[in-house]
């Protein structure tokens, strides 16, 4: 078999560099994977072309790589064979011993599939509703051929955190099928809320990556001047000054935290860099020795008060990061997008500011496969507590997913997208009805999507009847629902503000909850992505639509979902509005639906005219 192989490889074109050696590990496997010489060269030249290896010369090296190709392979024709075998649940056997009637081919999934679909259908794993001991709906399930570690799990929901809840404790407590919840249950589910998006940008097909150093300076230059402006508009504060010039007097000055090196900020290289028009853009080191409380991270525009007797260090006694709530503007109505208004006549009114919904950000399948079972979970939980507002951010097909780095999945990114996502998001709206509406925020870790911030909404064409219920908006973007604002983006800004910051922080403030002290951060700045440098994994272009990372209307909830603790707070800005009330945010991280081979955590929030009676709830699959 040696020389069978030797003489195929050479057929090939192929010659090998330690011959005895590569010749042994290949009769290996043609003994374990059952693979005559012939079939072995075949897999090799379809493993050399995907591998892109240079020289026809096969190196003792490459059979690792070739060993785990193989494995891969007998693996996918493994579960191919199993298309007609069925691993009974413990639901089915005791509906089996009860002598109920279970119907496995009941299925919601009725559009029709085309023949290159079905096989990659016929994988997925049961949708079951939620509950340790309960019958799946009627109509709501789909035939299960796979036992996963996802599906071998005990609970169905674990209730991780109850925020604003009455007499239920902080802490882990099951979920069960059965427990209505009141405050999802005080929205009628026939009442269709209304949609209004008043910032998604850039749009679809743009180019970018095409950005300039004069469009980056451009940009941090006006939003120096637009702060500085609001600053002193805002009759709070003196004449703005020259930081760089010296003076005995105490001075007003406004500038953007940078840092005198390449490294990490720290309190001793602190810079403030003001604008052209007020310093020439020349920067100052900031002393903060006299700070009692601070909080600053890089391309944070800042106004500090302080002197500066020498001229090359700006001495702080006080540093203010919020812009005021003045030059707060709304976006005219003029440029609002109204979704589905055609049809509202037909919609029964509804109360302004009250919105039930449920809040869940990819991943949507665990590391282990590409079934999408944390997804049917989440759209199970949705189909009995009726939101009016499902709302999913990405990533959808993750590209840190091992499969998709791999490149091992049969089917293209957009088909996965297609068939796992959208597909049983028309499934989903299907059963409920009319008065259901689901919005889609990209990620930039979205494998079928432009690798851009900010990022263009999905172009997605559902069937006619269901068009107006499935809304996609850009990464960021802002939108108003029965009245309520929210403003959403995808990048994992906690996360990298928490690696930058520079703190000084009293044990017994507010300020000593971290997460929102983060929070605190983007709302204070209007801005999605108040960081520069940005992180070195976000595709940041200033000359794509800059004003799509300003916050532009103060939203009634920030979804800013991050691999940080899940967590539902409110968040209280210094100001107050026109009627001399505190200026209030839910501020919502669902964190991720799926984590490693197990479920992640979602949100369930009741919005109710204020934010301090709304109530929520962080769930874990």
């Amino acid at each position: 078999m040696e020389v069978e192989v030797k003489a195929e490889f050479e057929r090939s074109g192929f010659s090998l560099s330690e011959e005895e050696q590569i010749l042994q590990k290949c009769l290996t496997f043609c003994i374990n994977f059952g693979l005559t010489p012939s079939d072995l060269v075949s897999h090799w030249e379809v493993y050399y072309l995907n591998r892109q290896l240079s020289g026809l010369r096969v190196e003792s090296a490459h059979l690792d790589g070739f060993l785990s190709y193989l494995q891969n392979e007998k693996k996918e024709n493994i579960i191919k064979g199993e298309s007609n075998v069925h691993i009974y649940s413990s639901n089915e056997v005791d509906m089996l011993l009860n002598d109920e009637e279970y119907d496995v081919k009941e299925s919601f999934l009725s559009t029709p599939i085309n023949q290159a679909e079905q096989p990659y259908l016929e994988s997925h794993n049961t949708v079951t509703t939620p509950g340790t001991n309960e019958r799946p709906s009627k109509g709501l399930t789909i035939s299960s051929n796979r036992m996963t570690p996802f599906g071998q799990r005990t609970n169905k929901f674990v209730l991780q955190f109850a925020f604003n809840h009455q007499n239920v404790e902080n802490g882990k407590e099951e979920v069960s099928a059965t427990q209505e919840d009141d405050l999802i249950k005080r929205v009628k589910p026939s009442e269709r809320c209304s949609l209004q998006i008043h910032c998604s940008q850039p749009n679809s097909g743009c180019r970018f990556m095409y950005d300039k150093i004069e469009d980056k300076f451009l940009s941090l230059e006006n939003r120096i001047r637009r702060h500085a402006t609001a600053f002193a508009a805002s009759g709070l504060y003196g004449e703005l000054t020259d930081a760089t010039l010296a003076s005995q007097k105490s001075i007003f000055a406004v500038g953007m935290v940078c840092s005198d090196g390449e490294g990490r900020l720290s309190e001793n290289s602190v810079l403030l860099q003001g604008s052209v028009e007020h310093s020439g853009g020349q920067r100052v080191r900031l002393d903060l020795q006299k700070l009692v409380e601070f909080s600053l991270f890089p391309g944070q525009v800042i106004v500090v008060e302080g002197q500066n007797p020498s001229g090359h260090c700006l001495i702080a006694s006080k540093v203010t990061d919020s812009l005021p709530l003045s030059i707060h503007s709304s976006v005219p109505s003029a440029k609002r997008q109204a979704i589905g208004q055609e049809d509202q006549s037909g919609v029964p009114p509804y109360t302004p500011k009250v919105l039930s919904m449920v809040i869940a950000a990819g991943p949507f399948t665990t590391t282990d496969n590409l079934l999408f079972e944390p997804l049917n979970e989440i759209l199970a939980y949705a189909s009995r507590k009726q939101p009016q507002l499902l709302i999913l951010m990405g990533p959808f097909v993750d590209s840190e997913h091992p499969d998709v780095k791999r490149g091992t999945s049969s089917k293209s990114f957009d088909d996965i997208f297609n068939v796992e996502i959208i597909r049983r998001l028309q499934d989903y709206i299907g059963y409920m009805g009319s008065a259901v509406r689901v919005i889609l925020v990209p990620s930039i870790r979205d494998a079928n999507h432009d690798f851009v911030y900010p990022q263009p909404a999905y172009e997605i064409y559902p069937p006619e009847e269901i068009k107006h219920q499935i809304t996609c908006l850009a990464n960021p973007s802002i939108f108003s629902s029965n009245e309520v604002t929210i403003g959403c983006s995808t990048v994992d800004i906690l996360k990298q503000l928490s690696g930058e910051e520079i703190s000084r922080i009293p044990p017994d403030t507010s300020s000593a909850d971290r997460m929102a002290r983060l929070s605190h951060h983007l709302l204070r700045q209007r801005s999605f992505y108040p960081l520069y440098p940005p992180s070195i994994d976000v595709p940041l272009d200033l000359s794509l639509a800059p004003e799509a990372l300003e916050i532009s209307l103060f939203p009634d909830i920030l979804l800013i979902p991050s691999d940080l603790t899940p967590f539902v707070k409110v968040l209280e800005l210094r100001e107050r509005n026109e009627a001399n009330e505190p200026v209030k945010c839910v501020c919502v991280n669902p964190g991720r639906l799926a984590k490693g081979i197990g479920g992640g955590t979602f949100v369930e929030l009741a919005y109710d005219t204020n934010p301090d009676k709304t109530t929520a709830s962080i769930l874990r699959i």
